[in-house]
């Protein structure tokens, strides 16, 4: 595909998302992305926060963080270029130990994952022994390496579940974790003193999350989702009285709660796609937003949106074409890492 061929392409769906002067541009760096990718046996996959010139151009496979590490398993090419952030990457790597994994940005890190670190969940299997350790997929290789199973935000409760054990360690999304306790109905504790927050009812009624059991949290949390209020979704609504409010379930139960829908970035694509609300609010990063909206011309996606993931952010296709012509950011996890880390991830896949 040449670069007017791209920017065809492009406008057909981002000519009301991105103005013509920079999809001209842009075109021409897909264009040749495309044709790198080609030489060189390159799979490139995109997250949904990415912006969406790059989204709607270059990836193979777009989703969120479970689709793409599918995908990731089952490629047959030699290079993964993975437009998104190192956690990410790292995951590919995991389960491809003998592929070439690129991160386009060395930048590329993840607010989240950096909080919590290997040393921090081997000191929590010893202050509670024999629990199992439920790690958020937005962990870097040594935390999975320390974990039971991983999970993302579409199949948390499921994977808390699966175990079938009545107290679970959950790591490291603080806000996460309170969502999945409410939705297991389990109580949620944390090793270390935080700040007081109202009981939330269990699954069986009452108050107080007094349900089947024990959540052990940590209060990790994500820069961008944590910056949603319940005031915001106020002053929204009391602009757009008809509008759905989809909320990540890295929002504070507060504001998942007073939404209309809480999921996955993927789970949240399929919500508009299906549904036919006059317009519709999503609390999550900015790009994924612009993205449905390409995607839907017929529908209404209002903007509350004032701080992208800087993280995500960093991955552009410049950085992607550079990654592709200098073979750069390699991601490498040492075996000992990779192969604990393997379990914990490929259970996830298998829970789906």
């Amino acid at each position: 595909m040449d670069a007017d061929e791209m920017y065809r392409k492009m406008k057909a769906k981002l000519e009301r998302v991105v103005p013509d002067v920079e999809l001209r541009y842009k075109a021409e760096l897909a264009a040749e992305i495309i044709a790198l990718k080609r030489e060189k046996n390159a799979v490139i996959l995109g997250h949904n926060y990415m912006e969406p010139a790059l989204y709607y151009s270059i990836p193979d496979f777009v989703g969120d963080s479970l689709e793409l590490s599918r995908k990731a398993a089952q490629t047959d090419k030699d290079i993964i270029v993975f437009c998104g952030v190192k956690f990410m990457a790292e995951t590919a790597k995991i389960l491809n130990p003998t592929k070439t994994v690129l991160l386009p940005s060395e930048k590329a890190g993840c607010s989240l994952a950096a909080s919590i670190t290997a040393e921090d969940v081997r000191a929590l299997k010893r202050k509670f022994p024999g629990v199992p350790v439920v790690s958020y997929v937005n962990t870097y290789a040594d935390v999975k390496a320390e974990s039971d199973v991983c999970c993302t935000s579409g199949n948390a409760a499921a994977v808390v579940n699966s175990l079938k054990s009545d107290t679970v360690i959950f790591l490291p999304d603080e806000y996460l974790a309170r969502n999945v306790a409410r939705e297991t109905g389990k109580r949620i504790i944390f090793p270390e003193p935080i700040p007081p927050t109202p009981p939330f009812p269990s699954r069986e009624g009452g108050t107080g999350g007094l349900g089947s059991g024990t959540i052990i949290g940590w209060r990790g949390r994500c820069e961008v989702h944590e910056k949603f209020t319940v005031k915001d979704i106020q002053d929204v609504r009391a602009q757009f009285p008809d509008v759905v409010i989809l909320a990540h379930p890295e929002c504070s139960p507060e504001v998942v709660a007073a939404s209309d829908f809480s999921g996955s970035t993927t789970a949240m694509i399929r919500y508009v796609e299906q549904s036919k609300a006059p317009q519709y609010l999503l609390l999550t990063e900015c790009a994924m937003g612009d993205n449905i909206a390409a995607a839907n011309p017929d529908k209404e996606i209002l903007r509350l949106c004032s701080v992208r993931c800087p993280h995500m952010n960093q991955i552009t296709l410049e950085e992607t074409l550079a990654a592709l012509k200098y073979n750069r950011y390699v991601i490498d996890v040492p075996e000992d890492i990779r192969a604990r880390a393997y379990r914990a991830v490929s259970r996830i896949i298998a829970i789906g």
